[in-house]
């Protein structure tokens, strides 16, 4: 099975080109998504050994410090989920254009480290970026709203964090009837028709304050004239769908699930290795030889549980410390050495071939 990148070819560019967004601008403010939506790793040229060795010390370092920087930043794989949610959104972006009110959303729901952040992320981009091929001379048209909902949020925590993505501020003394009524006039005016909202699972419908918060969402989504997606961890958990609230929410959003790859049929580790080989074709090592990471294809799943964030910390990781040590290949013994979260940790104990053998020792 065939996976996409996002990465264009390699070609040369100014060393400017490489510089990602400062870390003091987030997705959730206008000008940290715009530059998210305009910034695209590119990979940089793999000199000869020749080219290599007629450059200054001071060269030499600043093209590692370049693939350095372009590793931890590597291209993003299209993988299954996030095309399911790219295509489903965008069918209801336009089926809900006409729509005055009951407008159709998605919920993307899983684990944590299966890429939800990244497809919702993916799917803001992928979408504006169509909407300024449509406008290409509209320059403040924002159609992509994005924001988190925060911990034990309130309804006015919810409207705050709209605000704050369009830079708008409020006296303390200001009322949330103000700032939505700001907020729903400011998302009208730059034309927004997609709501990305993640860390659904902040809510807690459990409680008073967490169910008047989900009011909120419902509030805004009736009054904005836009598709609304979110993402959390296990959503269905938490009582989403739950009541008369959660009936409504069940019969207006479509649920796309997140879960890790599996390697249990012929398929599953024929998509898996794909997966690896379209990573590993990213690379941009001096002597790292393809084939190696899809060879390596069984011991990566057992490493990161099938999550697809854990891989790409493992590769992104391995690909920097390649550079570093001037060994410039992965090795399964350089893997070995590369931190990953614990749930993978955990998921290694569990599937590792070796130790599941000793299991089943000892239960016989």
């Amino acid at each position: 099975m065939a996976l996409s990148m996002t990465a264009p070819p390699t070609t040369p560019v100014k060393e400017e080109a490489q510089q990602g967004p400062p870390p003091d601008s987030p997705l959730t403010t206008k000008e940290g998504w715009r530059r998210f939506v305009e910034h695209e790793p590119i990979p940089p040229i793999l000199l000869s050994a020749d080219e290599r060795a007629s450059l200054s010390e001071r060269q030499r370092m600043r093209a590692d410090d370049l693939r350095r920087e372009y590793h931890a930043d590597l291209p993003l794989v299209n993988t299954l989920t996030i095309r399911k949610v790219v295509a489903t959104s965008r069918l209801l972006v336009q089926l809900n254009r006409q729509q005055i009110s009951a407008r159709r959303g998605v919920i993307l729901s899983g684990a944590s480290g299966t890429g939800k952040t990244t497809a919702l992320s993916q799917l803001g981009r992928a979408h504006e970026l169509a909407v300024r091929k449509r406008h290409p001379r509209d320059r403040n048209r924002l159609p992509v709203l994005y924001a988190t909902v925060p911990p034990a949020a309130t309804p006015r925590m919810l409207a705050v964090e709209f605000a704050r993505f369009f830079g708008l501020s409020f006296p303390a003394r200001s009322n949330i009837t103000d700032v939505v009524d700001a907020v729903c006039a400011t998302a009208a005016h730059v034309h927004v028709d997609l709501v990305l909202i993640d860390e659904l699972h902040n809510l807690n419908l459990a409680s008073r304050t967490g169910a008047e918060a989900s009011d909120q969402l419902k509030y805004f989504a009736e009054r904005l004239p836009a598709t609304f997606i979110y993402a959390g961890i296990d959503v269905e958990a938490q009582g989403l769908f739950a009541g008369t609230r959660g009936r409504q929410i069940a019969g207006r959003f479509t649920v796309i699930p997140a879960s890790p790859f599996s390697y249990a049929t012929n398929e599953d580790r024929d998509t898996w290795q794909a997966l690896v080989q379209t990573l590993e074709s990213m690379l941009r090592l001096h002597h790292h030889k393809p084939g190696t990471l899809p060879n390596l294809s069984k011991y990566l799943f057992h490493r990161t549980g099938g999550m697809i964030g854990s891989l790409s910390q493992l590769i992104r990781g391995a690909s920097v410390l390649a550079i570093e040590d001037g060994s410039e290949r992965i090795t399964e013994d350089l893997l070995n050495i590369v931190p990953i979260d614990y749930a993978a940790e955990q998921s290694e104990k569990l599937t590792s071939p070796a130790k599941t053998t000793t299991r089943r020792r000892r239960a016989s």
